[in-house]
């Protein structure tokens, strides 16, 4: 599983030119799965989302997480994370997790981050979306579950 983590001071999701959610100050996810997540996996990539300190306190130092700060969350499913463009020009897709597997887990993905009670904007696994925000940094961090520990 790999997130890409984008500090944002605002984000919009269009589906279909209609705005389907807004969050302000907090967290743009870029999420994909690959052969062999779980459950446990997200668990565990959840945990350490929600747990990680990348927003600076009054000294600016990233010292605060999304609970500190009472940030809001939009989670998009991005499954060309897995892209591997190594040979040739054409990214081949086998490292993605099929649809429908995918999107369970994404699904469940969602599920765990409602658990943290903080505002949680869903994309639509599939579907073409825009996004419109605002980089706050920028501050981009790539999260991926095989080097993930706790």
């Amino acid at each position: 599983m790999r997130i890409i983590t984008q500090n944002a001071i605002d984000a919009k999701l269009i589906i279909d030119n209609e705005l389907k959610g807004e969050i302000k100050k907090g967290l743009l996810l870029l999420v994909s799965f690959t052969n062999g997540d779980n459950k446990e996996t997200v668990d565990k990539m959840v945990n350490k989302l929600l747990s990680l300190r990348i927003f600076p306190d009054e000294n600016g130092k990233t010292n605060l997480s999304l609970n500190d700060i009472n940030g809001e969350l939009m989670s998009i499913s991005q499954f060309t994370l897995y892209a591997n463009v190594k040979e040739g020009r054409r990214p081949s897709f086998t490292d993605c997790m099929r649809p429908d597997e995918a999107k369970e887990l994404y699904l469940y993905f969602n599920t765990k981050l409602h658990e943290s009670n903080l505002h949680i904007v869903e994309g639509v696994f599939g579907a073409d979306m825009k996004l419109d925000f605002t980089n706050d940094g920028p501050f981009t961090l790539i999260l991926d579950s095989r080097e993930i520990i706790k």
